[in-house]
């Protein structure tokens, strides 16, 4: 079992909150410990570390996307860029050598502004707006999770209030911060991906067959034979620039034996012949299924919340991390996705079974939408990609998400953590991941890792301090 948590302590109480990952579930305990004592005497002030108050939210943000109902890659991909951003411009008007995303943007033109000469807690306004903006977007949650999102946005309060963080001050910093995320909310509505949970799937919409289309599985991780957000490549891009990428090339169908085409799928076919123990323990680790884990998307923010607990940045970095980490998951998928549905191409599982062996199956189970390129490595990429500019190439550390799930008994493959020594290392571990459960080629892969470098990069370019 692991677990993350932060402590504060009151001479009128104690306050321990828990994210406990266990073998099927991830949960939040929130345990308030009330000590008999008086009110009014003094206390002395108390250090806030306000990394511990950035990784509560985190935790909190990845437990919805696992714990929400409908949920899917795509969509948490879109939550996480709004939250992140939310967190970055609650507390980037506090620090002068960085700059806002007002105006840098795709139509984000009107955010509040602070007081001038008027004193702020910022991290209470970065409580305010974590609230806020996961209230606003996960409002299709359950009530249990709205009690969690209001729980810990009222501890972290008098956390801080016990800490002297009071007064007007306290006020007009949370004040601000629910500003700034309703906002960057009420810009979120305007994107094309509001409240997609509701459309999944669109049953209306006919896609023209040709050989080499995507055809509803036979072994997938979804009943639909609807290919999943067939509109998602359609929506607004954080950044201007994202939408305008050109797509990737991509290897024109054949059913030639020699050709480069067939050969893709060749190579998929004996891979699954050869798999190492190892290969199974990469393609599982990395499946992160909706209906199990945080999703891919989650799991590069799970990556990032990593890298704070080792550095311990400024709270400024912090913000800025998963803002960028955030931005870049989002936009890496509606670029795959449009990609995806401009291609509409075929999984190993169709063009194997028809060409090469009709009792093949993959390792790992089809999900419900075309191939090319790769999602998983798209938005690894991406994440990678930021992350190297923020914080340098090398980076050793255990990716631990799935430490003491239980065994994967259809397969026969437990899931051991994974140790790197580099970002990019990651990206290419998630994108051969893919090739290993045989639903990807390495064509798709390859797209996906140069099409999310260049996303990251993008999401490098902004100007982010003055």
């Amino acid at each position: 079992m692991k677990s993350y948590y932060f402590y504060a302590s009151h001479k009128n109480y104690f306050i321990l909150i828990i994210y406990f990952t266990n073998v099927k579930k991830i949960y939040i305990a929130l345990l308030v410990l009330f000590v008999i004592g008086g009110v009014g005497s003094c206390q002395k002030k108390e250090v806030i570390n306000e990394n511990q108050i950035v990784l509560s939210w985190v935790g909190l943000t990845l437990h919805l996307l696992k714990n929400t109902p409908a949920n899917t890659p795509t969509f948490a991909s879109r939550t996480l860029g709004y939250i992140g951003l939310s967190m970055y411009e609650s507390v980037v008007q506090g620090f002068e050598g960085q700059r806002s995303m007002n105006k840098q943007l795709n139509g984000l033109n009107t955010l509040p502004q602070k007081e001038k000469d008027k004193k702020y807690s910022w991290i209470a306004s970065l409580n305010a707006a974590q609230a806020e903006i996961l209230r606003s977007i996960y409002i299709q949650t359950s009530d249990a999770n709205k009690v969690k999102i209001d729980s810990l946005e009222q501890l972290i309060y008098e956390k801080l209030k016990a800490a002297n963080h009071e007064g007007i001050e306290l006020e007009r910093s949370t004040k601000f911060g629910k500003e700034v995320a309703k906002q960057i909310f009420e810009w979120s509505k305007t994107d094309s991906g509001h409240r997609a949970y509701l459309r999944n799937f669109d049953k209306k919409m006919v896609f023209e067959q040709k050989k080499g289309s995507w055809q509803p599985p036979l072994y997938a991780q979804s009943f639909s034979h609807f290919p999943l957000h067939p509109h998602w490549g359609k929506n607004r891009t954080f950044l201007s620039e994202d939408a305008n990428i050109a797509a990737p090339n991509f290897i024109p169908y054949s059913e030639e034996k020699n050709s480069p085409y067939y050969q893709q799928f060749w190579e998929v076919y004996q891979k699954e012949k050869t798999l190492t123990q190892e290969e199974k323990e990469v393609a599982i680790w990395w499946g992160d299924d909706p209906d199990e884990t945080y999703t891919p998307p989650g799991h590069s923010y799970f990556l990032a919340s990593l890298v704070i607990k080792a550095k311990n940045p400024p709270l400024i970095k912090s913000a800025e991390t998963f803002a960028r980490v955030g931005m870049a998951v989002a936009d890496a998928f509606i670029n795959c996705w449009k990609w995806k549905y401009q291609f509409f191409s075929e999984r190993p599982n169709t063009y194997i079974t028809k060409h090469i062996d009709s009792t093949w199956v993959s390792f790992w189970p089809d999900p419900p939408f075309p191939a090319f390129p790769s999602g998983h490595a798209i938005q690894a990429a991406a994440a990678a990609t930021v992350l190297i500019d923020l914080y340098g190439e090398k980076f050793s550390f255990t990716d631990s998400l799935h430490q003491g799930r239980r065994k994967d008994d259809l397969r026969n493959v437990d899931f051991k953590t994974r140790t790197f020594d580099s970002f990019w290392q990651v990206a290419e571990e998630t994108a051969n991941s893919r090739f290993y459960g045989g639903i990807h080629t390495r064509q798709d892969n390859q797209a996906g890792l140069e099409k999310g470098k260049e996303i990251g990069e993008n999401i490098n370019k902004l100007k982010w301090g003055k």
